[in-house]
């Protein structure tokens, strides 16, 4: 049998629900095609699709998969870690701005609903990593888990994927920090507060925006932001370093809540900041147009215009240096406000000793044993 050249295409139609009527607990609101699919999908209404049914949300569907590998390295001069693991493909959250949507293209999957809907589980996750940990020439440095997707997002309370990878490292002494949108971190406190003792860890909790309104059509189904500010809470107190990601930061949209979030932050414990300027890679800028005209159509184009600003023109800027925190008057406005405020509420800054914050230790390091061996110390 014969296959077809993945150079050529083919025209599908396919039926879809009404956009409006599925997708008001989702972030995307179709299923736009990916950029390495080999078919052009064309969505109609065939009259066949029963009421109740096109007014039922796309349903999450879980592939458990065995990865071939788990640890992620990136050289990227502005991104501050060179290893990372991401327990899932997809993110239930359905956060509509996420960089990490046009992944799925890889899969031969959309990265507008797809992404959130259709989700991989990498079950040998904990197993792969051991591998990688007790390779004789591993050097430990600190390990970014949830770079790509959010690794306490909601199927981690069925497959504890993230449990796992969490309990090897602390059993190895393995540094390693967290950013993350969930709550469900706390339940991993009886792991992360004795790390944190050793100086293993750190907490991220990304927080864009005060507002649950917007946050909920941004986000639909991460934690509310006073969710997230009680995790900042719950950790402080387990004596864990937390910090807030102001991330991302939409222009014209939430960026007017830069300081509420950091002042919130650090009433709740933080005591480190960033913030990173919205980006639309690849299919992520139709998508967020899309989002926009649905969800703000009087303010899209204000917004879209003032992104070009800080994008020298174009939706997005993938240099670096510049895709981060965007170039011109308007990014460095932005940057003077986080620093400023930051200055003002002791982010970021010296402890009460005049000491600046340590780096996660990698000195107590240990490769794991063996399956089935103990260590001999």
């Amino acid at each position: 049998m014969s296959r077809e050249p993945v150079s050529e295409t083919k025209s599908v139609r396919v039926h879809f629900a009404a956009v409006d009527s599925v997708n008001r607990s989702r972030g995307a609101l179709n299923r736009p095609q990916g950029r390495f699919e080999n078919s052009i999908r064309e969505a109609f209404d065939d009259g066949w699709t029963p009421e109740d049914e096109a007014l039922a949300p796309p349903q999450t569907t879980v592939v458990e998969e065995r990865a071939r590998s788990i640890l992620s390295s990136n050289d990227s001069p502005d991104v501050p870690f060179d290893r990372s693991i991401n327990p899932y493909r997809g993110c239930e959250h359905g956060c509509i701005y996420c960089y990490a949507r046009p992944s799925h293209a890889w899969l031969e999957l959309s990265p507008g609903l797809d992404f959130e809907t259709r989700l991989y589980a990498k079950i040998n996750a904990r197993e792969l990593l051991a591998a990688e940990l007790a390779k004789p020439g591993y050097r430990p440095s600190p390990i970014a888990l949830g770079a790509n997707t959010d690794a306490y997002q909601p199927v981690e309370r069925r497959y504890r994927i993230t449990r796992g990878i969490v309990e090897l490292l602390a059993e190895c002494e393995h540094p390693f920090t967290v950013v993350t949108k969930s709550a469900l971190v706390e339940r991993d406190l009886d792991l992360l507060a004795p790390m944190a003792g050793k100086n293993l860890v750190k907490v991220f909790v990304s927080i864009g925006t005060l507002d649950r309104s917007l946050a909920r059509r941004l986000e639909p189904r991460a934690a509310s932001p006073q969710r997230r500010l009680d995790t900042l809470r719950t950790l402080s107190a387990a004596g864990i370093p937390c910090g807030v990601m102001v991330a991302p930061v939409v222009p014209a949209l939430s960026d007017k809540s830069v300081e509420e979030v950091l002042e919130a932050a650090r009433g709740a414990g933080a005591s480190m900041a960033a913030y990173i300027l919205m980006r639309l890679p690849h299919e992520l800028k139709g998508l967020f147009r899309d989002w926009l005209a649905s969800h703000y159509p009087l303010r899209a184009g204000h917004v879209m215009s003032v992104l070009q600003q800080l994008r020298g023109g174009r939706d997005n800027d993938p240099n670096f240096g510049a895709r981060m925190s965007g170039t011109g008057t308007y990014a460095e406005l932005l940057r003077q406000r986080f620093t400023i405020t930051c200055r003002r509420l002791g982010l970021n800054g010296k402890d009460h000793g005049g000491r600046e914050a340590p780096d996660l230790d990698t000195s107590r390091f240990l490769p794991p044993a063996p399956q089935g061996q103990l260590r001999l110390f």
